[in-house]
């Protein structure tokens, strides 16, 4: 697979002095982080719209601020709280997925696609069709239907610039002139709040353990994905998709500081390295001044202080889930869409009480066995395969706590 689709050829875009954009999920973790650079920046960005889940009250005071055209709450029943909080403005206030959907296909020509797990899609879908500059925060846009989301930005121009701290650090440091001669990739990972438990104990972690990152501010199921390094296996996929190269050549390494956010290996031996403290807003930053750089609030790494850098090998016992991800991988079709769905139940009874840490791999691999072979050939395809992997994963996730084998 060349690597022809992340970036257009014709890349040469330059940031205009006052760009126009749109934050899908702006009251999550990377939203609110979008937000803060752009107040930061006053005059220099034009706010098209802004959509959130639920959360109605912190939608309505970004919007106050940022003075958006459209806020959107994709809960219909929150819709009556943010016209009310929105009311002596001009802010136009709408409700539901499909007004989501809407406002990523209005004319913003920068669009942060920041919405948490697969109901992000469509919106980022709808973003990518229209040729704009999309910052893809969301990892399930890749894992759950890659093969479409990057037909469709290469179909329609699009430019996608990835969020993620170690994708963003890939991209960073990824010879796009010359992709054959890139070895392979290498992701970092912390290892999460249980990176030194034994596998014992870890049965017995509680959701206010899990969600408790040691280096990272990240919302409670991405927090749990970094917990049982889920989300590195979620990674893992995005970044096939994103640089094109298989799956034996994208690496995971443990590295607990969190300083170096990835590396890309070459074929003379050179290893090229992103580095920096751990603050989302220099991903963020990079992503919203593309192709020039923008000032960014992080805190300045200082390597003296530090002192070292540790990596380790992941233990593939103790955290299955990179394990299952490059299964999933392999088998390709369904199966990433389904290694997604799965997960995200499995999270949510995990944080709900209903099921234990451990159990949550377990989901997900028990779905993934029943599930089977699938072929992906339409968006429709992985919808529903999706709601059938939830479903069947929901199934398992009802049990009581340690009673998935």
């Amino acid at each position: 697979m060349a690597v022809t689709s992340v970036v257009p050829q014709a890349a040469v875009i330059e940031c205009a002095a006052h760009r126009t954009i749109t934050i899908l999920g702006s009251t999550g973790s990377i939203g609110s982080n979008t937000v803060d650079l752009v107040l930061r920046n006053p005059g220099a960005f034009e706010v098209e719209a802004l959509t959130a889940h639920s959360n109605a009250a912190k939608l309505a005071r970004q919007a106050r601020e940022l003075r958006p055209k459209l806020a959107v709450v994709a809960d219909p029943g929150a819709y009556a709280e943010l016209k009310e909080a929105l009311s002596g403005t001009d802010v136009e206030a709408a409700a539901g997925p499909d007004a989501v959907v809407a406002a990523a296909a209005r004319p913003a020509e920068w669009v942060m696609a920041a919405i948490v797990g697969a109901a992000g899609l469509q919106p980022t879908l709808a973003a990518a069709r229209r040729g704009a500059v999309v910052a893809l925060a969301n990892k399930e846009c890749l894992v759950c239907a890659g093969e479409l989301m990057m037909g469709e930005v290469r179909r329609h121009g699009a430019t996608l610039l990835p969020v993620d701290s170690e994708h963003s650090a890939i991209f960073q440091v990824f010879d796009f002139e010359q992709p054959e001669k890139v070895e392979r990739i290498i992701l970092t990972a912390s290892g999460g709040p249980f990176r030194t438990f034994d596998y014992a104990a870890m049965a017995d972690v509680t959701p206010s353990q899990a969600v408790a990152h040691p280096n990272w501010d990240m919302g409670a199921k991405i927090s749990v994905d970094s917990a049982t390094m889920m989300n590195k296996g979620l990674e893992l996929i995005e970044a096939h998709h994103l640089f094109g190269l298989p799956e034996e050549r994208i690496e995971i390494l443990v590295h607990p500081q969190s300083v170096i956010h990835s590396l890309v290996a070459y074929v003379d031996g050179s290893v090229l390295a992103q580095l920096g403290t751990p603050d989302m807003r220099t991903p963020i930053a990079y992503a919203l001044g593309w192709p020039r750089r923008m000032d960014a609030p992080a805190a300045r790494l200082d390597l003296a202080a530090l002192g070292s850098l540790t990596f380790e090998a992941p233990d593939l016992k103790r955290f299955p889930a990179l394990r299952l991800a490059r299964q999933a991988l392999r088998s390709g079709g369904g199966a990433p869409t389904v290694f997604n769905a799965a997960n995200e139940v499995a999270v949510q009874a995990f944080l709900a009480g209903r099921i234990g840490f451990l159990d949550i791999a377990a989901v997900v691999e028990d779905t993934m066995d029943r599930m089977g072979e699938s072929v992906v050939t339409s968006l429709d395809d992985v919808i529903e395969i999706d709601c059938s992997a939830r479903e069947a994963a929901g199934e398992r996730a009802r049990m009581p706590v340690g009673g998935i084998s």
